[in-house]
């Protein structure tokens, strides 16, 4: 089974919060500079992302 395709910026993003360098807000503002998409801010910290 393949793994799906990740933004650029996906892997930094979640090393970081996995490591808690980074919380939901940071992570959130990552999806507002277009860095990552909403459905991996839900894959990153499995919560839904909201506008």
């Amino acid at each position: 089974m393949a793994e799906t395709e990740h933004s650029a910026k996906y892997a930094l993003i979640k090393k970081y919060y996995d490591r808690k360098l980074w919380n939901r807000t940071m992570v959130r503002n990552a999806v507002i500079k277009k860095w990552i998409t909403a459905d991996e801010y839900t894959e990153i910290t499995g919560e839904d992302y909201a506008e």
